[in-house]
Order: C-alpha cells, then sequence, then structure tokens
C-alpha cells in the first residue's frame, strides 16, 4: 500500500455462511483501517463440462456469481465503506490471487460450496493462503456439531 492509496481488503464471495462471514468482517476491517473493500466473485465452467464446448451448456454459472456478488455488494452499500466488485470466469483461487496481486489483506472462508463438507479447510482458502502476496484471513463460521 502506497501512502496515497487506502488500504485495500480483496473479499472472495460464493454465497457461502463463511464467504458472507468475510465480507461483514472486511466492512469492519475497512472501516477501522479507513480502506477500500474490492469483492470477488468467480465462476467457471467445470472440467468435464467446458470439454463438451460453447453453446450447449447454459449459463447457470455466471448468473450464480452475478447474483452472488450482488448480494455480497448490497451488504457493503449502505456501510459506508468504498466498494468495488467483480465477477470473473476463472478458476476461483487463481480469481483470487490475481485480484489480490495489489491488496493489502485477503479474506476468504474457510469452506465454500464444495463437495467436501468434512474438511476444515477448502481447495480455495488453502491455494489462497498459500500463494497470496499478503496476508489472508480464512474465517470459519461455527458449525452445528461444533
Amino acid at each position: 500500500m502506497s501512502s496515497s492509496e487506502s488500504f485495500l481488503i480483496v473479499v472472495g464471495v460464493d454465497g457461502s455462511p463463511s464467504s458472507l462471514a468475510a465480507v461483514d468482517w472486511a466492512v469492519t476491517e475497512a472501516r477501522l483501517r479507513a480502506g477500500r473493500i474490492r469483492l470477488v466473485s468467480a465462476w467457471y465452467y467445470p472440467p468435464l463440462a467446458s470439454e463438451v464446448g460453447d453453446g450447449v451448456i447454459d449459463d447457470t454459472f455466471k448468473k450464480h456469481a452475478e447474483q452472488t456478488l450482488a448480494e455480497a455488494l448490497a451488504i457493503v452499500a449502505d456501510q459506508g465503506i468504498p466498494v468495488s466488485g467483480s465477477v470473473v470466469e476463472k478458476a476461483p483461487a487463481i480469481a483470487m490471487l490475481d485480484a489480490a496481486r495489489d491488496a493489502d489483506l485477503v479474506i476468504v472462508g474457510s469452506r465454500g460450496r464444495g463437495g467436501f463438507a468434512s474438511l476444515l479447510l477448502g481447495s480455495v482458502s488453502s491455494q489462497v493462503v498459500h500463494h497470496a502476496n499478503c496476508p489472508v484471513l480464512v474465517l470459519r463460521t461455527k458449525a452445528v456439531s461444533d
């Protein structure tokens, strides 16, 4: 962060409870640091679907990402925090790492929408933790069984 730029927080949003908690945390952190928030919602066709070819697959993934981003932006809209958002057609971890190149902090949920609910740390959050060029905060929402 240069002295002329505000503290930039990049948040990955996928609509999961932990990603929504990440948005809430980012709002508080941005207030404390007079910062700004960049929300990222990523989508891509699963590997098997991408082999089918363009025109066969509908835009369900993209629409879900757009809706998720809109919901996250609505959470921040009336908080008085500068916020921007983007929907990116990339694997989520790559999208987050690209968006975080100039970030001061990245916040991700510990578990997203993946199929392995028993894992404590999801594949996206793990990749971001290991490859980001700035500090990463991973938020875990309390599970009912905790």
